[in-house]
């Protein structure tokens, strides 16, 4: 019984400390589909970002082409407007990927999302693509947050 006790209590733990799949709208993604959008921590939806604090972005996509590279563009986008969102590492095959990609495989792409504490308090939507060597989409998401 014990066994099964110290089981119980510990998958009960990893599902606590596990992120759950973020809701996100595909916008073009030609070469490549996307699986599961996560941010951590991220409690409710739209995402809640604190400014002054980094938050884990972890995108698994199946890649329909081989591709030497892999290059990350954020945007925010406020009002219909795409803003650059600078992230520290655009280099996909830095980021959980190992590279080169291979068609028909599934990555995991990992990243951190460093929100500035300069950042105003806004509603906006992230739209993240991740490109190959011909520029086409391995994925594009777009995903509501709230900087808080």
């Amino acid at each position: 019984m014990d066994g099964r006790f110290g089981l119980i209590v510990l998958l009960c733990l990893m599902g606590l400390t596990c992120a759950n799949p973020v809701k996100f709208v595909d916008c073009g993604s030609t070469s490549g589909k996307v699986v599961m959008v996560d941010i951590n921590p991220c409690a409710t939806q739209p995402c809640q970002l604190q400014r002054g604090k980094s938050y884990s972005v972890n995108v698994t996509f199946a890649s329909g082409v081989e591709s030497k590279t892999s290059t990350a563009v954020v945007h925010g986008i406020i009002a219909g407007v795409h803003v650059p969102f600078p992230i520290p590492n655009g280099d996909g095959c830095k980021s959980g990927i190992e590279c080169p990609i291979q068609k028909q495989q599934t990555y995991h792409y990992q990243t951190a999302l460093p929100v500035k504490s300069e950042y105003p308090a806004i509603k906006l939507v992230v739209q993240w693509e991740l490109r190959d060597d011909n520029k086409q989409d391995l994925f594009c998401i777009r995903f509501p947050v709230q900087i808080v």
